[in-house]
C-alpha cells in the first residue's frame, strides 16, 4: 500500500505545496510571537532555521498527504469491491 499511495499521480506535488505552506504560517506565527521582529530569524543561524523548517514542513507535508491519499485510495478500493 505505501508504494502505491507515494507514486500516485499529485502526491508528491501535494507534499512540497503543504511543506511550503505550513513554512511560510509558521514563520509567520513565529515572527507574531516575536512582535514582528527580525531578531528570531538573526538570533541563530538563518540558514539552519529555514532548513528547519523546510525539512519539518516536508515531514508534515508528506504525513497528511499519505493520510489523504491512503483514505481516498482505499475508498475506491471498496466501491470497486461491491
Amino acid at each position: 500500500m505505501f508504494k502505491r499511495v507515494i507514486s500516485t499521480p499529485g502526491f508528491w506535488k501535494s507534499v512540497v505545496s503543504l511543506a511550503l505552506a505550513f513554512a511560510v504560517l509558521f514563520i509567520i506565527v513565529k515572527w507574531a510571537i516575536e512582535r514582528f521582529s527580525m531578531a528570531f530569524l538573526t538570533e541563530q543561524n538563518p540558514l539552519l532555521f529555514i532548513l528547519g523548517v523546510v525539512g519539518a514542513g516536508l515531514v508534515y507535508g508528506f504525513f497528511v498527504t499519505y493520510g489523504k491519499f491512503s483514505a481516498r485510495l482505499k475508498k475506491e478500493d471498496q466501491k470497486n469491491d461491491r
